[in-house]
């Protein structure tokens, strides 16, 4: 029961880090399982693949991709939901696609490695990256709004990567600290409810 609550903790903490960005955590915690460092494994059959050179190199490619694209074309990193072109842009779609679906390889071949059912982790990792983005999205595209440049704003798809790798790092060497990082996401979401809801009973009163 020990280990699989550990477990749990670190596909907890793998789904939250690829719902930041998914590149880096799908590389770490590849790494780590080929070398079999620190408890990360994905030896169960269906998700082996996940720690395979030429998974590695796919993920590899595709991050300096959706880096060249970024920048060459001025596409958005991550959807608005307050605007509806955001929704559209090629760019933003895929890597909201591509996170929900590597937290959720992440969470199952985690639960799959060591004997348990896999389904559960691949539900919930969707389930935590959505928690993650939900939390991080405001974050982020009000940092992105605030920022002067667009070189800065470029800038901050570093810094993301950056957390994201050091959040998937830290639940590597700590697996308990995935359920640290999911109560911090939701206590964010928690706190804008609150923030947006003393927004709006202040444009109330000042109505009246």
């Amino acid at each position: 029961m020990n280990g699989l609550v550990f477990y749990i903790g670190l596909g907890i903490g793998l789904a939250a880090a690829c719902g930041l960005r998914p590149f880096l955590p799908v590389l770490l915690a590849g790494i780590l399982a080929s070398s079999s460092a620190l408890g990360v494994s994905f030896a169960d059959a269906p998700f082996r693949f996940l720690m395979a050179g030429w998974w590695l190199a796919i993920v590899a490619v595709t991050l300096v991709l959706a880096y060249v694209l970024q920048l060459a074309f001025r596409l958005a990193p991550t959807i608005d939901p307050k605007d509806p072109a955001s929704r559209s842009d090629p760019l933003a779609a895929s890597l909201t696609g591509l996170a929900f679906g590597a937290g959720a390889l992440m969470f199952g071949g985690t639960l799959a490695a060591h004997g348990d059912s896999a389904w559960p982790g691949i539900l919930g990792g969707l389930l935590v990256v959505g928690v993650a983005m939900r939390a991080s999205g405001p974050v982020i595209l009000g940092a992105r709004a605030r920022l002067p440049d667009r070189a800065a704003r470029e800038a901050l798809t570093l810094y993301l990567d950056g957390a994201a790798l050091l959040f998937a790092a830290l639940v590597c060497l700590l697996h308990p600290l995935g359920y640290v990082l999911l109560a911090l996401f939701l206590l964010l979401i928690v706190r804008a409810r609150q923030r947006a809801g003393e927004k709006y009973a202040g444009l109330r009163i000042l109505r009246r």
